[in-house]
């Protein structure tokens, strides 16, 4: 089983990305196992899906106005690229299980996290 931690930020709407997200997920094969509130401010999905769907559920993500880390870009790009050079259908079922950690900012937020030289931004 692969384990992926993944921070993320977004401008979306609260209510409406949590509705896009989990529409997303499913829509490519993948189910959320947990969704906490983890501050007013952030929230976190711990999602699985089969190897073979990781290329839809990155561009799921994405689609849905979240914005990645650069290194939740280079786990999901890893795992892209694992998944393609995986030819048997064992491998391709393998489990993967992300934690994505999903920030709400404002132009305010991120302008005192680009300020504090946080890692998220």
């Amino acid at each position: 089983m692969v384990s992926l931690d993944i921070q993320a930020f977004t401008y979306e709407q609260r209510h409406t990305l949590i509705a896009d997200l989990t529409a997303a997920f499913a829509n490519c094969g993948g189910w959320v196992v947990e969704r906490k509130t983890l501050s007013p401010s952030s929230l976190e999905f711990r999602v699985e899906a089969q190897l073979r769907d990781v290329l839809d559920l990155y561009a799921a993500i994405v689609g849905t106005g979240v914005e990645l880390t650069r290194t939740g870009h280079e786990a999901l790009t890893e795992l892209c690229l694992r998944r393609r050079h995986m030819r048997m259908i064992a491998e391709l079922g393998q489990i993967v299980c992300l934690r994505l950690e999903i920030a709400f900012l404002d132009d305010m937020t991120l302008h005192s996290l680009l300020a504090s030289g946080s890692g998220l931004a």
